[in-house]
């Protein structure tokens, strides 16, 4: 299966759309960071598993911070979207919306990691939930977190 990428200038439309819908500034902070993004999760030498591409895209939005306002909410947009132009269905999208409404926070405060991220989007992607070690890794990461 041949992929379809984001190229910047949907992904700021894409940003865009996002803050005139749930408010906030527009606009590109850092391009280089946007076209980073963009162009490493092309690279199957970084990132050769669909679900690794994804996390790199929702994980490099939300750390990277290359837009004005908005990066978290983006990660979610710009993620979904790379899912259905690679041909999820809509159930799919919206279950990756849904849970990663509450994955992005836990990603931009720290609690959860890349390596977590990965697999929290393998399972979204390829399981009907999460696994019970997955659960717990889950609860560990934000357990710890709390407690320090």
């Amino acid at each position: 299966m041949i992929l379809q990428y984001i190229d910047t200038q949907s992904a700021i439309k894409i940003q865009n759309e996002i803050i005139k819908l749930s408010g906030g500034f527009c606009g590109v902070k850092n391009i280089g960071q946007l076209d980073s993004v963009l162009s490493f999760i092309q690279n199957d030498a970084y990132y050769p598993t669909f679900e690794e591409k994804v996390a790199h895209l929702t994980y490099g939005i939300n750390k990277n911070h290359a837009f004005q306002d908005g990066n978290k909410r983006s990660s979610i947009a710009l993620s979904s979207y790379f899912l259905e132009i690679n041909g999820y269905e809509k159930f799919f999208i919206t279950r990756f919306i849904r849970e990663m409404e509450n994955i992005v926070v836990q990603v931009a405060d720290n609690i959860i990691c890349k390596d977590l991220l990965i697999k929290i989007i393998y399972s979204l992607l390829n399981e009907e939930e999460y696994s019970e070690s997955l659960k717990l890794e889950i609860l560990n990461a934000i357990t710890i977190k709390n407690n320090l």
